[in-house]
């Protein structure tokens, strides 16, 4: 397998087992909760009768079955995309046990391949899946199709992890972190500026992490930034 596969190969895997040993919003795992910067910005939209969401890596739905829920009996849905079926199928379920079937759309599909409809989505949101785009031609190109797939006044928000590094905590050993696209912050933070440099940037911050995790059975420090990114698409003005 050459890297991009190798790196995939085990992010299924870890991923896999995840969704097998921990349910949606079971303390334990980072499935316990929705990430709070994508609920609150569903307040931007409550004058709305209809909301179209993207969910690009949606997994089992943390973030999208809260959203699905804020609905209530407005119009509209979540898309729900990802790459792997593992996450789908669980999504699908989680959709039907928090009764939210009929505002959840599920597409199993690599993220760089689906096709975004130009000015269909009031909120597209990320999280923690444009660093997992096998080249930076690709995030650019994955990129100005969100852009392009947004309305007027709609928002786009991306968790991206940058700065990363990892080390086998036995032995000492630097290993290449398990991340196809491993920007370096603040030239992520440049880049996004430029993109977006017709847009309203609403925040970005940045926060460092570090955390423990389990690859092929060896402990492993995982340590790097944490960039959240928020823009509003003005151009209407």
């Amino acid at each position: 397998m050459n890297r991009i596969q190798t790196i995939r190969s085990k992010e299924k895997a870890y991923h896999d087992h995840c969704y097998d040993k921990y349910a949606l919003f079971e303390q334990g795992s980072w499935l316990y909760k929705p990430v709070q910067t994508i609920l609150n910005l569903f307040s931007t939209f409550e004058d709305l009768k209809e909301i179209n969401m993207l969910d690009l890596g949606c997994g089992v739905g943390r973030n999208s079955i809260p959203l699905a829920e804020a609905l209530g009996d407005r119009n509209g849905k979540v898309v729900c995309v990802d790459l792997l079926e593992s996450a789908i199928h669980k999504l699908q379920l989680n959709a039907a046990k928090f009764n939210v079937t009929n505002k959840v759309e599920c597409v199993l599909s690599d993220i760089a391949n689906f096709s975004i409809e130009a000015g269909h989505y009031d909120f597209i949101f990320a999280v923690s899946s444009l660093e997992h785009l096998d080249c930076e031609y690709t995030f650019n190109n994955v990129v100005a199709k969100i852009m392009q797939g947004t309305k007027a006044k709609g928002i786009n928000s991306f968790i991206i992890s940058t700065n990363v590094s990892e080390r086998n905590i036995d032995s000492g050993e630097k290993i290449e972190p398990m991340y196809e696209l491993n920007f370096e912050t603040h030239y992520l933070v440049d880049k996004l500026k430029s993109i977006y440099e017709n847009w309203t940037c609403v925040k970005y911050d940045i926060k460092p992490y570090q955390i423990e995790i389990n690859r092929d059975g060896i402990p492993i420090l995982l340590k790097g930034d944490v960039l959240t990114w928020v823009t509003l698409n003005e151009w209407s003005k």
